[in-house]
């Protein structure tokens, strides 16, 4: 047997070992222990791309710990998978490929950013670690429990990385409201797990999903997933953590932690879609998204528009930008019983949410990176006390540019693509909803220019006189993301094909997911 065929493990393990294996590392050499950091996610991201390669050719990947088969007879008589299993589809390798690179690029940011931070670095690089196999086993495992499982080790390491500056009261007050709240979400799912656990008496999503039968169980247990996952991927009007969290965190946490939210976000489509979606009605699921998504959208681009401090703004957009995603998946959910408007435009929105996805990951961790690398020079994120940047940090003022033409979606750059894809399919939908969502781009927009003129133009002032540009480790971080936001916005096409479409197809195929994990006989 080929090593690659434990690829999908291999994706979790290479950081889970490198993490625990940190303090050791470091007492070698600091440049060994950034090395090893920055090589195991490198390490994830080439697993990931093997095992998109073998879901092309042969359908998604059921990887069983302990059997070689998921199909598991044993001797009690049960025929359906009990142990510990990961389920990778198109979808799952789709967003484990977008947090593994932007988790990637947030160590090898971190090499320079945090140098100067007061001790610690041990620690921080094993959190940031932890924080990225939790957010990968979100994405890839098929078992109920263990979504609760790697959900927590991903929320309990995030507590420790938004507080990492200690000296700053602001940075614990924000890591204890993330702690409340991820505490309460995850209460939600343990308890929603136990229901139906208790009803089914197994925990694989897919024989759950297989079984299911509405009724006050299922109903609870739905709303309480439903409830805490969107919380967690910090949809209005669960939003109330993610401006402190954002805003607070290092900048290199802060881009990594948008794709940690987007884990939530994964989830939340997988339950809608691949657990209840084959009894649960459709079409009020679907608009449940959509009216999260317009909420969004609206609030989270009219918050960000009076802001002074440049993270809690561009926090406030990443809680905009969360909208599209939710409005586009949101319209194919809608739609998916009926197989006319899901051909027509279903698959479409779907589609346009979904590549959104991974576009948001890198300009909104592009957009975090840039506000980090000004914070490293001026040592504040007030837009008042910027100015004239664009003459000291050329790199930067580059980036940024990148970033916020692509989160205002214009061309030719990724969120146009993506945002141009939401924008048609929805309107064959609802017209108004379109305008909705154009609208909010035309606002944000606005708001980015806002920022460009008070950080980057105008005459410099005192503090800004002897800044220089950032290291360039930070400069390469920024430069990969930035790099990507122009490759997918020049060739969406590609995108389109290979990763975002099928990612759709397989989420939008219910018995496909069953299917694969426990068979169509049972």
């Amino acid at each position: 047997m080929s090593w690659t065929e434990h690829a999908p493990i291999l994706i979790i393990a290479a950081p889970l070992l490198v993490s625990f294996a940190i303090p050791l590392l470091e007492k070698i050499d600091y440049r060994v222990r950034n090395a090893a950091a920055v090589l195991s996610l490198a390490f994830s991201v080439w697993m990931v791309l093997i095992v998109l390669h073998k879901i092309w050719g042969s359908g998604p990947v059921v990887y069983v710990f302990g059997a070689k088969s998921a199909f598991l007879p044993l001797p009690s008589g049960f025929k359906f998978p009990v142990r510990i299993m990961l389920e990778i589809d198109n979808m799952s390798a789709f967003m484990a490929l977008s947090g593994s690179i932007a988790a990637m690029v947030g160590v090898i940011y971190s090499w320079a950013f945090v140098r100067e931070e007061e001790g610690g670095l041990g620690k921080y690089y094993s959190l940031f670690l932890l924080m990225a196999v939790g957010m990968l086993g979100m994405e890839l495992t098929g078992d109920a429990f263990n979504f609760f499982v790697f959900l927590e080790i991903a929320s309990i390491a995030s507590f420790g990385l938004i507080a990492y500056r200690r000296e700053d009261p602001a940075s614990i007050e924000a890591s204890f409201k993330y702690m409340i709240v991820s505490t309460i979400g995850a209460i939600f799912v343990l308890v929603a797990i136990g229901f139906l656990y208790g009803r089914y008496d197994a925990l694989n999503m897919a024989y759950i999903a297989k079984h299911m039968r509405i009724g006050i169980v299922e109903r609870i247990a739905f709303v309480l997933l439903m409830v805490s996952l969107a919380m967690k991927a910090g949809a209005v009007p669960m939003h109330m953590w993610v401006s402190d969290a954002y805003g607070r965190a290092p900048a290199a946490v802060t881009a990594t932690l948008v794709s940690v939210s987007q884990a939530s976000l994964y989830g939340l489509f997988r339950v809608m879609f691949s657990m209840f979606g084959v009894t649960m009605n459709n079409h009020f699921g679907g608009w449940m998204l959509i009216i999260f998504g317009l909420l969004s959208m609206f609030i989270g681009v009219t918050m960000a528009i009076v802001q002074k401090d440049i993270k809690r703004l561009m926090a406030y957009h990443a809680i905009s930008q969360t909208g599209y995603m939710l409005l586009g998946v949101g319209v194919g959910l809608a739609v998916l019983d009926n197989p006319v408007a899901l051909r027509s435009y279903g698959l479409a929105a779907m589609t346009g949410g979904i590549f959104h996805i991974m576009n948001h990951a890198m300009y909104k961790g592009l957009l975090f990176l840039t506000a980090g690398a000004i914070f490293y020079r001026l040592r504040t994120f007030n837009l008042n006390e910027m100015g004239g940047l664009a003459r000291k940090m050329k790199y930067t003022t580059i980036y940024f540019i990148i970033g916020a033409a692509a989160i205002a979606g214009l061309p030719p750059f990724n969120g146009f693509a993506s945002k141009l894809m939401i924008y048609e399919s929805v309107y064959k939908f609802n017209p108004l909803l379109s305008v909705v969502a154009m609208v909010v781009s035309i606002l944000t927009l606005a708001s980015f220019v806002k920022v460009f003129h008070s950080a980057f133009l105008g005459p410099e002032i005192s503090k800004t006189r002897d800044v220089r540009e950032v290291p360039k480790s930070m400069v390469i971080g920024m430069g990969i993301m930035a790099v990507i936001c122009i490759l997918f916005g020049l060739f969406p096409g590609m995108v389109v094909k290979y990763l975002a479409g099928p990612a759709a197809v397989s989420l939008a195929n219910q018995t496909g997911y069953i299917s694969s994990v426990i068979g169509g006989g049972m």
